[in-house]
């Protein structure tokens, strides 16, 4: 018995899947902005975040702030949060998509993404 892989086939596959996740990542942070819950005073923490993908390769896309501060607010429980400019602004911005009512949500968006990319 002889196997021969379509290697071409998996490859574009992959690559679909790559594209997807980079997708999936940028509508991540787009909910993240338009919930309103990243803090905002004096700077820009939502302005500055970028999406990562130099691991894209592995499967990882990370989204990221390079603000020096933005670690010290999420990290810091003696750092308190006003809600000026973002109405639902909270420490954890990110706990939402981890453990709270968004967690589904990344699965959600990278099987729209996937399935928008493989037609």
């Amino acid at each position: 018995m002889k196997i021969t892989y379509n290697t071409k086939n998996i490859n574009m596959i992959n690559e679909v899947a790559r594209l997807a996740l980079l997708d999936t990542a940028e509508a991540i942070k787009t909910d993240l902005v338009q919930s309103q819950t990243v803090p905002k005073d004096k700077g820009d923490l939502e302005g500055d975040m970028f999406i990562d993908d130099k691991r894209i390769i592995k499967g990882i896309a990370t989204i990221q702030n390079p603000a020096i501060y933005s670690r010290k607010v999420y990290f810091d429980p003696e750092i308190t949060i006003h809600q000026g400019e973002n109405a639902n602004a909270k420490q954890y911005w990110f706990e939402d998509y981890i453990t709270g009512g968004k967690k589904n949500l990344p699965f959600k968006y990278y099987q729209q993404m996937l399935k928008r990319r493989m037609k």
